[in-house]
Order: structure tokens, then sequence, then C-alpha cells
């Protein structure tokens, strides 16, 4: 168990934000610490590679997703996908800020979230409600484009990846086992 948590946000419009929080999930597993990773907008059926290791290596990590349907490419124009989306967001913040709250993990990755609240698909007042609740040895980490102002000020950590130059401004799609 950590001495003490703090809250860390991972943003920008960069690759890697996802990966350097499995980096983290990661190395807290190997120090024996529980980590839960909520992930959001990525359905079971989007099968990455993370998704596919993570599920079958540790004990010491347990991924949790959401089973609404989601497509990254339309999903956000459809005003009944995002209600959806947006209740089940609820739910597993809920979920989730128990699990903090009660100290039943060391570490709690939620993966995307940041983007959620950018696309109004969750509301600031629950992610605060989520920080004040967790227990004060767990760490709360956030990951996701458009970190609001609002956010960055109830974070004690905040990162920011920024795109300098990537493959995918000349054409190249996204590649199994790199970016997904």
């Amino acid at each position: 168990m950590l001495e003490q948590g703090i809250v860390q946000v991972y943003t920008g419009d960069g690759k890697g934000k996802t990966t350097a929080a499995l980096g983290l999930a990661l190395r807290a597993a190997g120090q024996g610490l529980m980590v839960v990773i909520y992930q959001f907008l990525k359905p079971p059926a989007l099968a990455t590679g993370d998704r596919q290791v993570l599920q079958t290596m540790s004990a010491k990590i347990r991924l949790e997703t959401i089973d609404v349907p989601w497509d990254l490419t339309t999903s956000l124009t459809d005003q009944k996908a995002c209600a959806q989306m947006a209740v089940a967001i609820g739910q597993a913040l809920d979920q989730a800020g128990q699990l903090a709250e009660q100290g039943l993990c060391d570490v709690l990755i939620l993966d995307e979230i940041v983007f959620c609240l950018a696309k109004g698909l969750t509301r600031i007042e629950d992610i605060r409600r989520l920080i004040h609740r967790t227990n004060r040895n767990v760490e709360v980490l956030m990951t996701g484009r458009g970190a609001t102002p609002e956010l960055i000020d109830l974070a004690d950590l905040v990162t920011e990846m920024r795109n300098v130059k990537h493959p995918f401004d000349k054409g190249l799609s996204a590649r199994r086992g790199i970016e997904y």
C-alpha cells in the first residue's frame, strides 16, 4: 500500500497516454500493488494487444471495460450513443469510486476519462467526487486528450504528450501491436 496517493493526469494530442499509464500499472503490479484499470470508450469487442495481455497476465491488474456499443469515428455525433455511454460512464465512475474509497486497489487508472470529460460524456463534479472520496493511499491516474483547467487544478501531476510528428499524417493506418 502506498503511504500517499496522488492524482495524475496524462493528456495532450500526442501518442502515448494509455501506453504510459499501462507502464505505470506494470511497475505497480511488479511491486505488489493492486491495480484496477477502467477503460472508457474502448468496448470489450475492441481487441487491443494490451488488453489481451492484461487479461491473462496478473492477478495484480484488473481490467474493467464498459460494454456499450461505441465507434470511435461516429458515436460522438450520435445523441443516443452518447446518452447511453454517459449513463454507463456514470455507473463505472461510481464503482471505481467505491473501490478507491475502500482502498480495494492501490492504483486506479481511468483510461480516456479525460476525453470523456472534454466531450461532455461525464461531468467534472463526478470526477471531483471520485477524487474527494478516494482513500489517501490510492493513486488515481486519468488519461485522455483535452484536460480542462478544472481537472488540471484537481490534479497533483499533469503530463502533456505533444504531437510533434506522427505517421498518421502521411496516411499510415493504426498498426496492430503498436497503436492497438
